[in-house]
């Protein structure tokens, strides 16, 4: 996710402040800074989610009751809910949160899943998963951002969820095979290890598509027979998935 050349390191950035979904992506109006963080996730929910479709029940409950404000740098906690992404630092930022609802709401979750997240960032859409499944599992890349979120999700007592720092493109084997898995960084290919960690019946939500062009958020399910079955859910705006060197 980080380049080393300056230009390529500007352009990644600003694809990060502007990675949000192309349906409703424009900004809704700053938050109203007296209002409480309760009233500002029902007002999130109500605006942002539900009016846009969102119907899943168990998804809409779980981002009205996770403290969002508490997931973002202290300066943006009044930002907490605003309808775009925001900087957590690191050159990475926390989704907007309908990309965050419709990620979720595809994978079709259960109680008793478990799921892999490959891009922990600042550990709000592991703490979303982890209000409705059984077992998160989330890989970090940049160790800042792991250990972040790894403290963040601790003090909101999330006991079933799992972070470490390392490459997601190689998934967590011992783990697997996994119910559903979230990606939350553009791959120009789909990682065969993580179709391979599926279970049958396993659903695999990520964005594909190259670097400086607008990707196609996919949602894959893992036929019986292992044979997949791939969906095109919407157009959005990712950084790249970053890999190990």
């Amino acid at each position: 996710m980080r380049a080393t050349l300056l230009p390529r390191a500007l352009f990644l950035a600003l694809i990060f402040l502007f990675s949000l979904a192309i349906p409703g992506c424009q900004a809704g109006p700053q938050q109203n800074e007296a209002a409480t963080p309760e009233a500002m996730r029902e007002a999130m929910v109500k605006t942002q989610l539900e009016n846009r479709g969102i119907k899943d029940k168990a998804v809409l409950d779980a981002m009205r009751r996770i403290p969002r404000h508490l997931f973002v740098p202290g300066n943006l906690k009044t930002r907490a809910c605003e309808d775009n992404p925001l900087p957590i630092g690191s050159g990475q930022t926390i989704s907007q949160p309908y990309v965050v609802a419709l990620m979720t709401e595809s994978l079709k979750l259960s109680k008793s899943d478990r799921v892999l997240e490959i891009g922990t960032g600042s550990g709000y859409q592991a703490a979303v998963l982890a209000e409705i499944v059984k077992e998160v599992y989330s890989i970090e890349i940049i160790k800042e951002l792991a250990d972040r979120a790894k403290k963040t999700l601790e003090s909101q007592k999330y006991k079933n969820v799992t972070v470490k720092c390392g490459d997601g493109y190689a998934g967590w084997k011992e783990h697997a095979p996994f119910d559903a898995i979230i990606v939350t960084a553009a791959a120009e290919k789909i990682p065969q290890p993580l179709i391979d960690q599926l279970k049958p019946g396993g659903r695999l939500s990520i964005p594909v598509g190259p670097q400086k062009e607008v990707q196609k958020l996919m949602l894959l399910t893992k036929r019986a027979d292992g044979s997949i079955e791939k969906t095109c859910i919407t157009e959005v705006l990712f950084v790249p998935l970053t890999r190990e060197k």
